[in-house]
């Protein structure tokens, strides 16, 4: 199937649909990405702190696409921070992939408290440069965050992946992204249970369609990235289908009533997992 793409600021283009491989066991992780790749799905979401680095890249060589076909992310985690320290995790990271580039690489936490981040992103600019990676981005940085790595660099991030769905909304944060010509890209895009609200349980019968297909979909008419995760092959189907839905703005407008700033994981302000 052709997928939707969304157009980074570097020119490079994204799947705007993917699969999160976050809290996949690791002895499930190149089958169930084989699966999604045989589906259709064309974007793939991973992260050295997953720890199925290993099975991602297996399950795209055992896919039998090309790889230009296949969009892949990786993440640097926090105790790598710093530019050398950078330069070997991703080292780290494509030797556990087996793969020869990257078509994304984020910064995972911005971990103020340590003030690394721009020297971080200093080593991410090396390594687009020299052509290991094609884009090169961020997770769950706040405005300050972007604007100091943008201040003291020039270099503007392609992406910003953060939490959110219709409980977590993130208007501010998507308005700050867009002004900065960054592509918003939701983790956990179901949020905690946000598809069991009345609102939305009202228009998947309405459509026909499962409730969780409604989110995703919400996610889709905001012109986001959204990378749900599953290891059913059922539900895979089920999440890609999501594309095909239309909601009213109606719908769009009862979904977004259900922001309540709710959020499911840590606040990256104060986060300092290393």
């Amino acid at each position: 199937m052709t997928q939707p793409c969304l157009t980074f600021n570097d020119g490079n283009r994204m799947p705007r649909f993917g699969l999160g491989v976050w809290q996949m066991p690791a002895d499930q992780t190149a089958e169930v990405v084989r699966e999604a790749l045989q589906l259709g799905y064309r974007l793939i979401d991973g992260a050295a702190i997953y720890g199925n680095e290993e099975g991602l890249g297996e399950g795209l060589r055992s896919s039998g696409l090309p790889r230009g076909d296949v969009f892949v992310t990786s993440k640097l985690w926090n105790s790598e921070q710093g530019h050398d320290a950078a330069l070997h995790a991703f080292d780290a990271s494509m030797n556990r992939l087996g793969l020869e580039y990257l078509d994304l690489y984020l910064i995972h936490w911005p971990l103020p408290a340590a003030g690394l981040y721009v020297e971080t992103w200093k080593a991410l600019i090396r390594l687009r440069d020299e052509g290991r990676v094609r884009s090169i981005g961020v997770a769950n940085f706040h405005e300050a965050h972007l604007d100091r790595l943008i201040g003291e660099t020039g270099e503007t991030p392609a992406l910003n992946q953060i939490e959110l769905h219709p409980s977590l909304a993130q208007v501010r944060m998507r308005a700050v992204n867009e002004r900065l010509g960054i592509v918003t890209q939701s983790w956990t895009p179901l949020g905690c249970g946000d598809f069991e609200a009345p609102e939305v349980v009202r228009i998947s019968e309405r459509l026909g369609a499962r409730p969780a297909q409604v989110v995703l979909r919400w996610h889709i008419q905001h012109g986001l990235s959204v990378i749900p995760k599953t290891v059913s092959a059922a539900r895979l189907a089920e999440n890609l289908a999501a594309l095909d839905l239309r909601l009213t703005d109606q719908d769009m407008a009862a979904l977004d009533a259900l922001d309540r700033g709710n959020r499911t994981g840590p606040d990256p302000e104060i986060l300092d997992l290393r």
